[in-house]
């Protein structure tokens, strides 16, 4: 079962467009897994990071990097790969997800 909610969350991840993010939050409720937010790390924990998947274009709730040890210098990574997708951090490391946050068709999220 975890598998086939991976499978979930790895294309809801496919989608996000060049130049957005989107919050583990949101990923969760496009691949049809509402409040599992913490599932979509641990999907994202598994995926290599030269791999195809655009893992780094899925950030917090604040818009921010969530560094971990364990990611092995990826999060420097991630920041890189932003920002050569014309991707803004502000003074306190964090992404405006007013400008920034993917707005999948269909669904319109409140500001």
């Amino acid at each position: 079962m975890a598998r086939t909610n991976y499978s979930k969350i790895y294309a809801a991840i496919r989608r996000i467009p060049f130049g957005k993010v989107a919050t583990y939050g949101q990923i969760a409720e496009v691949a049809g897994l509402s409040r599992q937010a913490r599932l979509v790390g641990y999907a994202l924990f598994n995926q290599k990071v030269d791999g195809d998947l655009p893992w780094h274009r899925v950030v917090n709730a604040q818009g921010a990097i969530s560094y971990s040890p364990a990611r092995q210098k990826a999060d420097h990574l991630q920041r890189v790969l932003l920002e050569a997708e014309g991707i803004v951090f502000n003074a306190r490391g964090r992404i405006d997800l007013k400008q920034y946050r993917w707005q999948p068709k269909g669904r319109q999220r409140k500001a």
